[in-house]
């Protein structure tokens, strides 16, 4: 079993940043992928960016690419997603997921675990 808390959510105007981390327990961190997910309301959960076990390959939805950079510390069990140029449009709950394996995953099926989400408000 691996546990994920998110941090880092919060109210930002558009044109900002924030710096969203995924804290992970319970078993070998290293050994999983982790991506990174968004839902606003009334939409379907979507996928925002995704990292391999060891940080060397990842890969973003076009509308967040140039924009958004995840990262992982797996000494520190942690996984990021730095955030820059937001946009209304990025208001979401944002969830981080994670699944063995030693690629990266992009759909919400393929994901085993998931943290409880943390919300991110852009204002105009």
């Amino acid at each position: 079993q691996v546990q994920l808390v998110e941090s880092g959510g919060g109210l930002v105007q558009a044109g900002g940043s924030l710096r969203l981390s995924c804290a992970a327990s319970g078993r070998t961190f290293s050994n999983y992928a982790v991506g990174w997910f968004r839902q606003a309301p009334g939409k379907e959960r979507e996928f925002v960016a995704t990292i391999n076990w060891s940080g060397s390959s990842t890969y973003y939805a076009a509308s967040v690419k140039g924009r958004f950079t995840i990262s992982r510390d797996n000494a520190k069990n942690t996984v990021y997603l730095q955030m820059n140029s937001l946009k209304p449009e990025d208001t979401a709950v944002y969830y981080c997921a994670a699944r063995g394996g030693r690629y990266y995953y992009t759909k919400v099926e393929e994901y085993d675990y998931w943290g409880q989400g943390t919300q991110v408000t852009v204002s105009s």
